[in-house]
This record gives C-alpha cells, structure tokens and sequence, in this order.
C-alpha cells in the first residue's frame, strides 16, 4: 500500500493517467493526504515500485475503496484508477495490480470487484476481457456535478 510519503508518486501518476483519459486533473496533496491517508481516509493505493537500477522508480497504480452491493450484501471492491505508463505496458504490472486488489477483494470478503473503462480505451477493454473480466451492457454511469448536486441540496 501506499505510504503518506508516497503522495508526490500518486499524483504524477494520476496526472499521467488524466492526460491519457483526456480529463482536467485537480489533485492537491493536501486532497490526497486528507482522502488517502488522513482520518477522513476513503481510498487505498497500491504502487508497484520499480526494484530494478533502470527507468522510473514506480511503474504502476491501482486506486481503490469500497462500496456496497445491495444485492451480493457484501462489499466490492471499487477500482477508481489503474494505470500503467504505456511505455512499460506489456510487462504483467498491470495484471500483478489487479491480482493483488483481487486477493485484498478475497481477504475484505468481498462480492465483487467493478470499475468503468472508457467506451473509447480499447487496449484496456481487451486487457481486462482477457482476465476474465465483463462488461456491464445495459448500465449506464451516471454523474452529477458539484453545481447540480449543490443545486439538488438545496439551501
């Protein structure tokens, strides 16, 4: 898991993953020390740390918390973000992530373990089609935000 010293790591990476994704990144550590690692703590990280004397010193990130199936009555493990610089892709870092959230997903006693993939990332549909994985047809994601929820709220 990811250590509070580890921040600096995480966001790179996440910042990495926001330019691939096409999405605006607006993580501060001070965001990531109070969700990540403070006592308003909702998420876990794991990084595959490079142990090798050659290339960067972390290869990899999986962002994760929990959730809860109505259903299953269990919890599922909810992976946010995987990400894998695409010069290091090919190499099993990504599998070697997914296998241990899985085992975390065993330990927790989990129901299920679930995340979304861009309609267009088509890599990572057949990466995660090969492990097993489905695609949810016949669910949509839906989202609001910080203004409509707000709006919602109301006064």
């Amino acid at each position: 898991m990811a250590e509070e010293e580890d921040i600096p790591v995480v966001m790179d990476l996440c910042r990495q993953l926001s330019v691939y994704e096409k999405l605006e990144f607006k993580g501060t550590p001070e965001l990531y020390r109070r969700y990540g690692f403070g006592e308003d703590k909702i998420f876990d990280c794991l990084l595959v740390e490079n142990t090798g004397k050659v290339g960067p010193p972390y290869l990899g990130i999986a962002l994760h918390y929990y959730t809860f199936s109505t259903f299953e009555s269990k919890p599922t493990l909810w992976l946010e973000d995987l990400y894998v610089p695409e010069e290091l892709r090919g190499n099993g870092i990504g599998t070697a992530l997914l296998k241990r959230l899985c085992q975390i997903a065993v330990e927790r006693d989990c129901g299920r373990v679930e995340w979304t993939v861009l309609d267009w990332n088509e890599p990572s549909r057949q990466f995660y089609y090969s492990l097993g994985a489905v695609s949810m047809d016949g669910w949509t994601t839906f989202r609001l935000s910080p203004d409509a929820f707000k709006r919602l709220a109301g006064p």
